[in-house]
């Protein structure tokens, strides 16, 4: 396949972040720098799970790591992680409501 402006990346990006753990870890790591330690408290999930998920995640370039001390800090490789995820999450949550006001009594469709 022509790999046309990026697209063939954009869709291998898409893959990695079409899985709900590394999604969450994204937002997270949006809101600040996190050790694999906090993630897990912070999400539930068994460490080896977490570990797993960073390394995907930082094969796609989405985030980077930084050592301090013994401990590894995960971040956002670049603003444009924290976009896509807030952008997706947004269109998300406004489509819900779009579809919720569509089906209130005497609402009239386009």
């Amino acid at each position: 396949m022509h790999d046309e402006h990026g697209v063939v990346a954009a869709a291998q990006l898409f893959k990695v972040l079409g899985n709900e753990s590394r999604l969450q870890l994204l937002q997270l790591l949006g809101e600040s720098p996190r050790t694999v330690g906090t993630l897990v408290e912070v999400t539930g999930m068994s460490q080896p799970l977490v570990s797993q998920h960073l390394r995907s995640l930082k094969q796609a370039g989405l985030v980077a790591a930084d050592r301090h001390g013994k401990a590894m800090n995960y971040h956002l490789a670049d603003d444009h992680v924290a976009h896509i995820v807030d952008d997706a999450i947004a269109h998300v949550e406004e489509s819900h409501t779009t579809k919720a006001a569509d089906r209130r009594p005497g609402r009239i469709s386009p």
